[in-house]
């Protein structure tokens, strides 16, 4: 092999994992985009759970998080009304956000996190939000109900940051882990490139005397 023509080489190479570094920094910048814009919503009445919840979420994925302390607000939070009909159509409402998450208490004073549930999953505009449901009471058959009714997960509390990875799929965090191995095996890939073609261009360099 010629010296220009291993010089070729080794400059593609290089060429190569500059671009893969760059799409790789790409798709850890829309990540962080995607992560920035994923909106979860958390209802307790109780003010310690809310914060224990809400600094477990940030901890495990860095989303927004909003909370309330009842049912009722939440359904204001999602443009639903209380005393609403599930499958009408929803009304345009400038308090309504933008939610991918709800994970609500089941024990609240007046409407309780099933009846939360079921007014979701009975909305044709919200019923593809995922629901996690938390209790303090370990109760088989609540936990089977709301299961049953739709919701992804049943949590006993206190909640723990050990919980989270049972929410992993529904957490932007679990997709940027996905990209970062992607990104990985690129990088592999390219640095492999990369040292065989300097090993060939050193083994097919003429020795000069």
């Amino acid at each position: 092999m010629s010296e220009d023509m291993g010089r070729f080489l080794s400059s593609s190479s290089l060429a190569k994992s500059v671009v893969v570094s760059s799409e790789e920094r790409k798709k850890t910048m829309a990540v962080a985009a995607e992560e920035a814009q994923f909106h979860v919503l958390a209802v307790d009445d109780s003010l310690i759970d809310r914060k224990l919840i809400e600094r477990l979420l940030k901890t495990s994925s860095s989303c927004q998080v909003t909370t309330v302390d009842s049912g009722s607000k939440a359904l204001q939070m999602l443009g639903l009304r209380e005393d609403e009909e599930s499958t009408s159509p929803v009304p345009a409402d400038k308090n309504k956000i933008e939610v991918n998450l709800v994970v609500t208490d089941y024990c609240m004073p007046g409407m309780t996190g099933y009846d939360l549930l079921k007014k979701i999953k009975g909305s044709s505009s919200l019923k593809n939000i995922p629901v996690v449901i938390m209790s303090s009471e370990n109760v088989p058959s609540r936990t089977t109900r709301c299961l049953e009714g739709g919701a992804e997960e049943f949590f006993l509390k206190p909640i723990k940051l050990s919980d989270m990875t049972r929410l992993t799929p529904y957490l932007p965090k679990g997709k940027l882990k996905e990209q970062q191995r992607e990104s990985s095996n690129d990088n592999n890939y390219s640095n492999q490139s990369k040292d065989f073609c300097l090993r060939r261009q050193g083994q097919d360099s003429p020795v000069i005397a």
